[in-house]
């Protein structure tokens, strides 16, 4: 049986913290302010599992009001997300994720991203699609206040 979930997250650009896209670094001026290290594309992705799943969302699992998640490395959250899913029985399909982001231009970052979640994940690049786009300097994001991210998975039993 397949199973498709979607996810969105959403963070704030602000001064003093390092940016987490995908579970690499990336150099920028600004970071994502969160809880965790506030990796907008790993939580969107760990939304859409858990979706396909109907195992709740990523904050039920992982709130933000815990000192056990405080400042945790989101790559940590995917491979306890891939493991829930795993003890209910179903295992990862294939990934289509956005960020979207004025700047840093994210494009030149896809082929690590893919490298990173793929190990994490324990499937073949191929089967994760990582697209980056902007606004055209529309809404928060166009204007560089925060990165949002957009991810639908197909998970199976």
């Amino acid at each position: 049986m397949f199973r498709i979930g979607f996810g969105y997250d959403v963070h704030r650009l602000v001064e003093g913290r390092e940016l987490w896209l995908g579970g690499i670094k990336i150099d920028h001026s600004l970071g994502l302010l969160g809880h965790s290290d506030a990796d907008v594309l790993i939580h969107a992705i760990c939304d859409a599992l858990l979706g396909a799943a109907n195992m709740r969302d990523i904050g039920y699992h992982f709130p933000d009001t815990s000192a056990d998640t405080l400042n945790m490395d989101s790559k940590i959250i995917l491979k306890k997300t891939i493991e829930l899913i795993q003890s209910k029985g179903y295992s990862f399909g294939n990934l289509d994720a956005t960020v979207c982001a004025e700047r840093p231009k994210i494009n030149p970052h896809v082929p690590a991203i893919k490298q990173c979640l793929a190990e994490i994940i324990g499937t073949d690049e191929d089967n994760i699609s990582i697209k980056a786009t902007t606004t055209e300097r529309l809404g928060f994001t166009g204007r560089e206040e925060g990165i949002s991210a957009y991810a639908v998975v197909l998970i199976n039993s």
